[in-house]
């Protein structure tokens, strides 16, 4: 089973998706909040060439990093 990382923000509709699918599928998982998280913010901005974009889907085991989400 592979592990995430999930960074998002509460007011974002595609950030709450991913937590919702994520949840349904008994993915293991860690939420950061960029919001309410200085140092969560600096990893996302390194994830994303210091884009300030959310949702950002980091997979831990194999290093695949997925900008956005759309749940397809």
């Amino acid at each position: 089973m592979s592990h995430f990382i999930l960074f998002g923000k509460k007011d974002c509709p595609h950030t709450q998706k991913a937590l919702e699918d994520f949840k349904k599928q008994h993915r293991s998982f860690i939420y950061i909040d960029v919001e309410n998280n200085p140092h969560g913010l600096d990893r996302l901005l390194e994830y994303t060439d210091g884009k300030y974009i959310v949702p950002v889907i980091v997979n831990v085991d194999e290093g695949n990093v997925e900008i956005g989400y759309t749940g397809e």
